[in-house]
């Protein structure tokens, strides 16, 4: 496979997909995408003549089944990442998928276990993005103990907005196509356990704000998805965890990470210019900004990973359906406990 050519079938070409995956495959050299199927055949075939792609399909199925492809990419709504990725692995095809890796713990876990039983492909999730040019550095900070003994992590999700009332039904707010995913709140926590680990028990509490939104025809659907959660958990490392995510706390900060030790504080934001990490000594009056090293920046290298995983040249690391498991459980130990009012015990 080194040197063979890698052809590429998309299942779903939403906004991310044509936006990054499709023109990522086709900068690579020997990676010809050569199919697409979406939610419609005119949709479908709109993708197609937008980025010459030369065979459109009817259904899902019948892509992922053809002789034509090596390897399937899932843009789809998370609904369908668990049953796209066993068909396609089930006839020996590689398999990225989108974000939000499953709908619950089980299916993360089914699909982890397909893909074990197939070490021969190559499986790997769309990591999140937010944290990749700081990742290197705040993990070597952390192994050299510039923190000490992590204490606390505060996160705080996007949630800037209003509830905007009037705002039209999205696949996020129906449970029935997003699962237990809330909002971003799988991919903050993607990105905190990067650095700190897993959480071991969860306490969450939830609310839907907006009952009800009208969809694409005009009707009010109901809402099934929280658009607000608050959660504590308990790391590995003893430490403790707030993780807030909203989309109803009108004008509140902006996106932001705290880390505390009892050495040290690590916080890195959102700002205009981009993300920016900062640290703190005792001592310190103020924070002070940390630049990571060229050689320590991380940036999108989604596609290029995925071919060369296939390729033999490197092995993924962004992002591996272990680690999409254990985001997926969280996602799931949340909407438990905001149920039953009790702490959930991870792993499920």
């Amino acid at each position: 496979m080194a040197n063979d050519p890698i052809r590429i079938g998309i299942v779903g070409a939403g906004a991310n997909t044509k936006l990054r995956h499709i023109p990522g495959f086709q900068d690579i050299d020997g990676v010809e995408v050569v199919s697409v199927c979406n939610r419609s055949r005119e949709s479908g075939q709109r993708v197609a003549d937008e980025f010459g792609i030369l065979k459109v399909y009817d259904h899902w199925t019948d892509l992922v089944e053809a002789n034509d492809t090596d390897a399937i990419c899932i843009g789809t709504w998370p609904y369908l990442h668990c049953p796209v990725t066993l068909a396609s692995l089930a006839v020996g095809k590689h398999v990225l998928t989108e974000a939000r890796m499953a709908m619950n713990g089980a299916e993360a876990r089914t699909m982890l276990d397909a893909s074990r039983r197939r070490p021969d492909l190559v499986t790997q999730i769309v990591p999140t993005t937010l944290s990749l040019p700081f990742d290197r550095t705040i993990t070597d900070m952390i192994a050299a103990g510039y923190l000490g003994d992590i204490l606390a992590v505060e996160v705080r999700g996007p949630g800037n907005d209003f509830m905007a009332k009037d705002r039209r039904m999205h696949w996020r707010h129906d449970q029935d196509l997003s699962g237990y995913n809330i909002l971003n709140m799988g991919i903050r926590y993607e990105a905190m356990i990067r650095w700190v680990g897993p959480a071991v028990s969860v306490m969450a509490m939830t609310s839907i704000n907006v009952a009800r939104r009208r969809n694409a025809e005009g009707l009010l659907q109901t809402v099934t998805v929280p658009d607000h959660v608050e959660v504590l958990c308990r790391l590995t490392s003893g430490a403790q965890a707030h993780l807030s995510v909203s989309a109803v706390t009108g004008l509140a900060r902006v996106p932001e990470t705290w880390i505390f030790g009892s050495e040290g504080t690590l916080f890195l934001e959102s700002a205009s210019e981009g993300w920016i990490l900062r640290g703190s000594k005792p001592g310190d009056k103020e924070l002070t900004e940390i630049k990571p090293p060229a050689d320590k920046q991380g940036g999108w290298r989604v596609e290029e990973e995925f071919i060369n995983a296939i390729r033999g040249n490197e092995l993924v690391k962004h992002t591996t359906f272990e680690t999409g498991v254990k985001y997926m459980e969280f996602s799931e130990a949340v909407t438990r406990s905001a149920q039953s009012g009790k702490a959930v015990a991870l792993p499920l």
